[in-house]
């Protein structure tokens, strides 16, 4: 998607430097290998301690900056500017059997470009369709110059985002690529964090979003560097080998984290990652996933989201991103995020006596005794599965036991996540109190408080991301701001229950009220629900994983996750069969890839889409 760019459609500043001539004066090739071999050294140590994550990004930035001041002038730039190349983009897309005839792409201002309809389009109409041709996947990556590397190379093998960025410099560099009107087209800088200066940075200390953004930086570094020292014989056979740059290297990532989304293969087995050209130039809003992939005539299709009447801007839902996802893996900030959340990281101590007892009732509800799980923007700011986790979390023995051994055991336990159901007014009472003080602590935890943030988004003077960190570092205070005042008005609540001594509701076991809930966000009983909090921890993981790039924009009617893999929807339909391990199965599929992605050595393509920032 067009992220909105304070740079988009400006001239471009660096004209291409043929085959480096002249480079060599600027340093020698021994002395660019020293960087290159420290910076890779520097980005493949250990996690830093604790504290000290900020310092390491400090360095690893330094060698960065070292590295290109050397490399000034020796990118590739397409002279120019974007819009200069839309006309080519349509007329390809229209030789290669794409729809053209509703749309044309605009600028909408600080939306950056986007679609807007040249006549009336329908709410659920099929108005785009792009053949499988014209996409840029890992498949075309390991059928063009790059299969002889990709043969050899497990990080290309585990991290479909990798190879994307590489088939994208590839063919940029091919002045015969049948994907130059597509590449051309694409912006020339992003908004991703890569793109931010140190200062810009700086203002996302102390905020959850801000491990993510250091760890995508390094995860980039260093994949970098790896690349620029393989000596693979395959490697020098790359149209790169004359020029490839630091700069070079993050414009392709970021093309791939801001667009990047998943397809089945032909056959239809499995999923694939994809760049899907002209479909990827829709800006988000709220609303639900339109576009799927038709096996049967092989191609990318979206039907619109709502009515559009001739000129609208035509929007497509990109998932259930948070809006930290959002700035980290499409470089921009979204006002009105329904989906915006916080992570919370919760578990049972073990040393805890009642531990074995409260682990053994969460297993039987299939949540695990320690978990990521995340607080919503909206009401009510914790899921059914989170509600679950803290009502055994302040459960008494007693209570235990009778969910573990009383009348009707087993029954109780389906009702864990439903609010109409309390433990006991007591148990309310400690749940909420316990969130209003959880979320009140980590407040504490910023910089700035929100008043300060507010007045300084006031100041005329800000870069767009200097603007846009702000308003990240805000968005996840006010999440956490709502939470405590939530957890306040509950515990007042169940505080005067307890006081009149009103009598406990019970469900009748052929109540349907079982399966319903008041609260609009869990209508089901735990294990029915769509997991979101197991998304949560590990949804960060998933999404993440994501490495969607586009995260979950396409979805591909089978909701894709980032990672690259599918994040299995069947599961979800199982669910209702099988309690346990249904939201077992989903935390932990989502969860490990991320921290994968970071790590180049990792044979998993991860989840992190942060990370990897791709």
């Amino acid at each position: 998607p067009s992220c909105p760019s304070s740079t988009m459609g400006k001239k471009s500043r660096v004209k291409t430097q043929k085959s480096g001539s002249g480079a060599s004066a600027v340093f020698s090739p021994k002395e660019m290998m020293y960087l290159i071999s420290e910076l890779l050294q520097k980005c493949s140590s250990a996690a830093p301690s604790a504290g000290k994550e900020w310092e390491e990004y400090i360095q690893i930035r330094g060698l960065v900056e070292k590295i290109r001041k050397k490399q000034k002038g020796m990118s590739i730039v397409f002279e120019g500017s974007r819009e200069d190349y839309f006309l080519d983009l349509m007329s390809w897309a229209q030789e290669n059997g794409a729809s053209c005839d509703s749309f044309t792409v605009a600028d909408f201002g600080a939306e950056g470009y986007g679609l807007r309809a040249t006549k009336e389009i329908k709410a659920e109409e099929l108005f785009l369709w792009i053949p499988r041709k014209m996409l840029m996947t890992v498949e075309s990556a390991q059928n063009s110059v790059l299969g002889p590397l990709y043969s050899q190379d497990r990080i290309l093998q585990a991290m479909g985002n990798v190879t994307l960025a590489f088939h994208l410099l590839c063919e940029r560099a091919n002045p015969a690529s049948p994907w130059l009107p597509y590449i051309r087209s694409l912006p020339q800088e992003y908004d991703t964090p890569l793109y931010y200066q140190q200062d810009e940075v700086q203002l996302l200390l102390g905020t959850q979003a801000v491990q993510d953004i250091l760890s995508q930086y390094k995860n980039t570094a260093r994949q970098y560097a790896y690349f620029y020292k393989l000596t693979h014989p395959a490697a020098s056979k790359l149209p790169l080998k004359d020029s490839f740059t630091f700069d070079d290297y993050r414009w392709a990532v970021s093309s791939v984290m801001t667009r990047q989304n998943q397809i089945p293969t032909e056959d239809g087995s499995r999923v694939t990652l994809a760049l899907i050209p002209l479909w990827d130039m829709c800006n988000h809003t709220n609303g639900l996933i339109t576009t799927g992939y038709n096996l049967e005539d092989d191609r990318c299709e979206c039907v619109a989201l709502q009515d559009y009447k001739e000129n609208d801007q035509i929007y497509i839902f990109y998932g259930t991103r948070s809006n930290a996802e959002f700035v980290i893996h499409n470089g921009f900030f979204f006002q009105d995020n329904a989906h915006d959340r916080v992570k919370i990281k919760l578990g049972v101590s073990k040393s805890e006596r009642l531990y074995a007892m409260k682990a053994e009732v969460l297993a039987r509800a299939g949540i695990p005794a320690s978990c990521i799980f995340a607080l919503h923007c909206n009401e009510p700011p914790i899921s059914a599965q989170l509600l679950a986790f803290l009502r055994v979390f302040c459960m008494t023995e007693e209570e235990l036991k009778d969910y573990l051994l009383g009348d009707r055991a087993i029954n109780k336990i389906f009702t864990l996540g439903n609010s109409e159901f309390p433990v006991s007014w007591e148990n309310e009472i400690k749940l909420w109190t316990f969130l209003e003080t959880r979320a009140a602590l980590l407040l504490k935890t910023y910089k700035t408080t929100s008043e300060e943030d507010r007045s300084m988004l006031e100041k005329p003077d800000l870069t767009l991301h200097s603007r846009v960190a702000i308003q990240l570092r805000l968005a996840e205070k006010q999440i956490l701001e709502k939470a405590s005042a939530s957890g306040r008005a509950k515990r007042l609540h169940f505080e005067k229950k307890l006081e009149e001594g009103a009598p406990l509701p019970r469900y009748e076991e052929s109540d349907i009220a079982l399966l319903e809930n008041t609260d609009a966000d869990a209508k089901l009983p735990i294990i029915l629900r769509k997991l979101e909090e197991v998304e949560e921890g590990q949804e960060i993981q998933v999404e993440e994983h994501s490495h969607f790039l586009n995260g979950e924009k396409a979805v591909y009617g089978m909701e894709m996750e980032a990672n690259g893999e599918p994040m299995q929807k069947e599961t979800q339909e199982k669910v209702s069969k099988n309690v346990n391990s249904a939201l077992d199965s989903i935390g932990s599929s989502t969860q490990n890839g991320q921290r994968e992605a970071a790590n180049l050595s990792a044979s998993r393509t991860e989840d992190n889409p942060k990370e990897n920032s791709e």
